[in-house]
């Protein structure tokens, strides 16, 4: 259930969740750490969330090239996030698993880097590439282009 993600690319909290769906914020946190939820309060949080219920029942995030927000999406990012994937179905988790890689093979390079300048300028590129993917993980967040839903502010 991607719940969680649903939330965090909302910019809310738990607490807000909780408040605007109605439901427990402890309820709220049994669910997104992966306890069965009623159809109650999956419809609560679907309204509260703006998305039907359906959706709160995906494993993960995907990009759907049909949305309004992708169709608005600048075409330089378009491109970005095509490249970047090579994918048919692009994730913000297999995202998060680059920017991660990228984090920690680039941070070991730079230290091999104090003996061997390629490492280093190796590590400064897989450095590169996870800030690249931070941004844009942040522009899917942001453009709500992982999920199939418009947000209220494009209505």
């Amino acid at each position: 259930m991607i719940l969680k993600e649903l939330r965090i690319s909302r910019h809310f909290s738990q607490d807000q969740l909780a408040q605007m769906s109605g439901l427990n914020v402890r309820t709220i946190q049994r669910i997104e750490s992966g306890q069965n939820a009623s159809i109650e309060s999956l419809k609560c949080l679907a309204a509260a969330l703006d998305v039907d219920v359906t959706t709160l029942n995906q494993e993960k995030f995907m990009i759907n090239k049909n949305s309004n927000n992708w169709k608005s999406l600048p075409f330089i990012l378009k491109c970005w996030f095509v490249f970047n994937f090579l994918q048919t179905r692009p994730s913000r988790k297999s995202a998060a698993r680059i920017e991660l890689i990228g984090h920690i093979s680039g941070f070991i390079f730079c230290c091999l880097g104090l003996v061997n300048e390629a490492a280093l300028a190796g590590g400064l590129l897989m450095l590169a590439t996870a800030y690249l993917y931070h941004g844009l993980i942040w522009h899917g967040d942001k453009y709500s282009i992982w999920y199939d839903h418009e947000p209220l502010e494009s209505r």
